[in-house]
């Protein structure tokens, strides 16, 4: 039978910078730290690199959100490429995905893949609005529409989806708790995350509201920090100092208006179709899964892809994921083993990527749950999204 194109691709090294609140350090000397890191992973030298990428690429309009461009980063490591991407569309996993695309099509045989963000340092004390304002410039795209109302953050958008799923489906703030205290819980187990002190339901409750329904610890956490990877040819999986991941299946799709308001669905979002493309390129199915890495910039979102990859019916995933004993990491279907974005650290998607290779390698320590042969990962939370399965080989 032949393969998919992205089971011709392999993660073959992973590396992560330090990860904090406003660390006194460049977002290119980040991207650095990550990045020899997953080069002597994988057990490549730099000359054996001949393609780099990343998300969004230089010149992104969201101050701390961009990193370094893939050519700022090419030239600090001395690179000679056949092959380079770096670009603000297809979602946090672009740079990724496309990475796997030319190794597939022989473009490519080594690919450096980063994603770095300093939007902890961005933001300062004035909170993400001073990262989003735009003061003193013309406001680009959809925001000018929201600007007038105060409305710079995805708190304010995707509060709506979540209030809007609550009254479809009785979905509570309990359910959305419940993700909250589980992957401060794992975060508690990870020594690279920002929060660790433990949460109580009591806790979660008297946290001040930021956009009904969610409070301050509904929010992920801006932070400052670099995750890289090597996505090499599947012909060298075992040439490098331990196992490579195989890549099982990608879904990319997006079949609908890529509108933060305009969905023919507000309780589903752009998941919807990463998760159905996913599965129409897989052999694989929800039962078939492990563990799951599941985009958490907001406490709602985890359900989102929860009910979009099948894991329970449209509606239930409020009731799937109960007092959170389910998710847990001795649960039946383990969430955010790291933290995720909540407690860990925002780093747009790519920190669960960077974790669930993590998980299939038997390297989490105190966080570890079991020995997956199958992680689902979802980015994404809002009108685009990626989704991938990972697999042990």
């Amino acid at each position: 039978m032949s393969r998919r194109p992205e089971q011709s691709a392999v993660i073959r090294g992973i590396g992560a910078s330090e990860v904090g609140r406003r660390l006194p350090r460049s977002e290119l000397a980040l991207t650095l730290d990550a990045c020899l890191e997953a080069l002597a992973d994988a057990g490549l030298d730099r000359s054996e690199i001949d393609g780099i990428a990343t998300f969004p690429g230089g010149g992104f309009d969201s101050p701390g959100l961009a990193g370094p461009g893939a050519q700022e980063v090419q030239a600090a490591l001395g690179l000679a490429v056949n092959w380079s991407y770096g670009g603000p569309e297809g979602g946090q996993l672009g740079g990724f995905f496309s990475a796997v695309l030319a190794v597939a099509s022989g473009l490519a045989r080594h690919v450096l893949v980063y994603r770095t963000v300093g939007e902890a340092s961005a933001q300062g004390d004035a909170g993400r609005s001073r990262a989003m304002s735009f003061q003193g410039t013309t406001i680009p795209g959809f925001r000018k529409w929201l600007a007038p109302f105060d409305a710079h953050s995805p708190a304010t958008w995707i509060a709506l989806h979540a209030a809007r799923h609550m009254h479809e489906f009785g979905t509570t703030r309990d359910h959305l708790a419940a993700i909250a205290l589980n992957n401060r819980a794992n975060a508690a187990r990870n020594p690279a995350a920002v929060y660790r002190t433990p949460l109580t339901l009591e806790d979660y409750y008297e946290a001040r509201m930021i956009s009904e329904p969610f409070g301050m610890l509904d929010c992920d956490v801006p932070c400052d920090g670099s995750v890289a990877f090597v996505v090499s040819h599947v012909d060298t999986a075992d040439d490098g100092p331990h196992p490579s991941i195989g890549i099982e299946g990608i879904g990319w799709a997006l079949r609908q208006r890529p509108l933060w308001h305009a969905g023919p669905d507000l309780t589903g979002m752009a998941a919807s179709d990463a998760a159905a493309h996913l599965w129409e390129r897989s052999d694989l199915r929800p039962a078939d899964v492990d563990q799951v890495q599941l985009y958490d910039g907001f406490t709602f979102l985890p359900l989102v892809w929860l009910e979009a990859l099948g894991f329970c019916g449209k509606g239930e995933a409020g009731a799937f994921v109960g007092d959170g004993s389910r998710i847990a990491l001795d649960g039946e279907l383990p969430l955010d083993t790291g933290g995720g974005q909540l407690s860990a650290g925002r780093l747009h998607g790519c920190g669960l990527l960077h974790e669930a290779c993590v998980q299939l390698l038997d390297r989490g320590g105190e966080r570890q749950a079991g020995r997956p042969a199958v992680v689902a990962v979802g980015v994404g939370g809002g009108p685009t999204a990626g989704a991938l399965t990972l697999v042990r080989r």
